[in-house]
């Protein structure tokens, strides 16, 4: 069954790892890799990447990209959002902070926090508008 609004919200909400991906030009397939992400209930998505990284070089000429999440348990469930970038701008550390505390144990964020603001390279945030979605719970199989 498709989830309602509410439920597709919440759900993209969690702190679930995504798979993105974007346009990778004629004769290639998108470019699907996973990626840590942010999301409110009603605003946008935004993501961190490297300013040089492939998928920002990829995601700035084709204006958009899309995000799949899901889950197994306790049903199997997927919510896939895709939209345009609406602004690209050059990373913070709080953002990187944001982003990192949802994913990892508190007393892990501060020292994984140090090592990637000096080792990855510049940063930039991608937000994006969800403008499509495709959601589903399967229930239990």
């Amino acid at each position: 069954m498709a989830l309602t609004r509410e439920e597709r919200e919440e759900f993209l909400a969690e702190p679930h790892i995504a798979a993105l991906a974007v346009d990778a030009g004629a004769g290639r397939a998108p470019l699907t890799v996973p990626i840590w992400y942010q999301y409110e209930p009603g605003g946008d998505v935004w993501i961190m990447t490297g300013l040089d990284s492939r998928k920002n070089r990829l995601i700035q000429p084709a204006g958009r990209f899309s995000l799949m999440v899901d889950r197994l348990e306790p049903t199997i469930r997927y919510v896939s959002v895709e939209g345009p970038v609406v602004s690209t701008t050059p990373a913070t550390i709080e953002q990187l902070r944001e982003v990192s505390a949802r994913y990892l144990p508190a007393d892990k964020v501060d020292g994984y926090v140090d090592f990637a603001w000096k080792n990855h390279g510049e940063q930039v945030v991608v937000h994006m508008r969800p403008e499509r979605w495709v959601s589903s719970d399967l229930g239990q199989v």
